[in-house]
């Protein structure tokens, strides 16, 4: 079908907005979200939790940079797999991101509908929900320049929130203890911390890096993809790896150790600590706009990987790859995310958050893994990539990965394997009991890869 008689997405999004929206994916807030529960698990040395987290994360980070350099279409893993790997692990990779994409908006408008209820309580939380949804829904339907605008303004709001919690937290140091205070080993060494704790804190940190391979759902809404989503890729690991080391260091500062009256809300308390009621008020608009602007970037990235399934026709094609003629928007794609995202109002955060982590490190192992296989195709057409960057480096992402699979409890667990059990025999049905590859529509844009660079 030619790219004259079918709607395309409109190429828009540079470097900067990219960036954006794969910042606002992860939530920079988030590290004060669960700050609590990081220090608790480690004994008070959750900075060192973070770069440990940061340093495993930049293992995959580049995986995702090298696929989406050689594959710069819309699909994220469930593309990169398809092209290198297999049509049939790439349906079943897309199926189980799905848990982490397609659940990640309704878990974001849950938790942003919590705060406003738990501030306002005379308005049910559902209530908040439906205002999310709505409005997330709006701008996004509107296109990807309308949602981008809103997301620039907002995360803006939301760093503000950041700067101004980091530079209380250092006044209020230097007021009490003096400007040696500042620096100190003690929150990389913990109280009582060791390699035990701060793994397994580590391994709970790296939920908050969830979402930097969302870019890769971007690709073709962005300017020179090849050039631009790898470095977007690196740059929004680093920046928030960054972000969430120092924050957490300031705010290990403030509250030595990992006892709390109560972890999950610790960073509430610390901010009313270190600016009275009037920062505490301002910090929770902050962590409200945050939940906003993530889920706007969440919806977006998910609607973008449900359009790649349904231009494929892996999914019904009518519907899913579908786009407005004038928004040039997946419409469909959007209204579904909205619908599912009314299911948070019969849930809690507990239950929501468990879908969503099985999806995510499935999908890191096997882009990983993909790079793998690229090397191998590569070396077949006499092609010599570098073996530390497209072998030694994946491998140690995907057993990284692999192990932090193995971490979530088994009701995560369960639920995921349920999960691709249903993928794997919706698969069944679309490809004859797999005796066919799953339909593929050949855009031009996306039938090879781009040779790797030997380096």
């Amino acid at each position: 079908m030619s790219s004259t008689s079918h709607p395309t997405l409109r190429r828009t999004l540079g470097l900067r907005s990219v960036v954006l929206f794969g910042l606002a994916y992860l939530t920079p807030l988030i590290v004060l979200g669960i700050f609590g529960v990081v220090a608790e698990t480690t004994s008070g040395a959750a900075p060192s939790a973070y770069a440990l987290a940061l340093v495993a994360m930049l293992f995959t980070a580049l995986s995702y940079g090298r696929m989406a350099a050689a594959y710069p279409v819309a699909g994220s893993a469930y593309t990169y797999v398809r092209r290198t790997i297999d049509a049939r692990a790439g349906f079943l990779v897309g199926w189980a991101v799905l848990l982490d994409y397609f659940f990640l908006p309704m878990v974001i408008w849950l938790i942003g509908g919590s705060y406003l209820a738990e501030q306002f309580p005379a308005v049910p939380t559902p209530v908040w929900i439906v205002a999310f949804i709505v409005l997330t829904t709006g701008l996004n339907l509107a296109g990807i320049k309308v949602a981008d605008r809103a997301n620039s303004l907002l995360m803006i709001f939301q760093i503000l929130v950041l700067v101004f919690f980091v530079l209380l937290a250092a006044g209020h140091l230097v007021s009490g203890r003096g400007p040696a205070s500042l620096f100190s080993l003690t929150p990389f060494t913990g109280e009582g911390a060791s390699v035990t704790t701060v793994a397994a804190g580590a391994a709970i940190a790296a939920y908050s890096f969830l979402g930097f391979d969302a870019v890769t759902t971007l690709t073709e809404e962005t300017v020179e993809p090849r050039r631009t989503i790898p470095r977007a890729i690196l740059l929004v690991a680093l920046i928030g790896g960054g972000i969430f080391v120092v924050v957490a260091y300031v705010t290990q500062l403030v509250h030595p150790g990992g006892a709390f009256a109560d972890s999950s809300a610790a960073a509430s308390e610390i901010a009313r600590t270190i600016g009275g009621s009037l920062f505490g008020a301002f910090f929770l608009a902050g962590l409200v706009v945050a939940q906003f602007t993530s889920g706007l970037a969440a919806q977006a990235s998910t609607t973008r990987l449900l359009y790649a399934m349904g231009r494929d026709a892996v999914l019904p094609r009518r519907v899913f790859g579908y786009l407005h003629p004038r928004l040039r928007t997946p419409v469909f794609s959007i209204l579904l995310t909205g619908l599912v995202g009314l299911i948070a109002v019969r849930m809690d955060v507990a239950t929501s958050t468990s879908f969503i982590n099985f999806g995510a490190f499935t999908a890191f192992v096997f882009v990983n893994v993909a790079v793998i296989a690229l090397y191998v195709r590569e070396r077949r057409a006499g092609r010599r990539p570098g073996v530390l960057a497209y072998v030694a480096a994946p491998a140690i992402g995907a057993v990284i990965d692999l192990y932090l699979l193995t971490q979530l409890d088994g009701h995560a667990i369960t639920l995921g394997l349920i999960w691709l059990a249903a993928g794997a025999a919706y698969l069944a049905y679309l490809t004859r009991l797999f005796r066919v590859p799953p339909p593929e529509l050949d855009f031009a844009e996306q039938s090879q890869a781009a040779p790797v660079s030997s380096g």
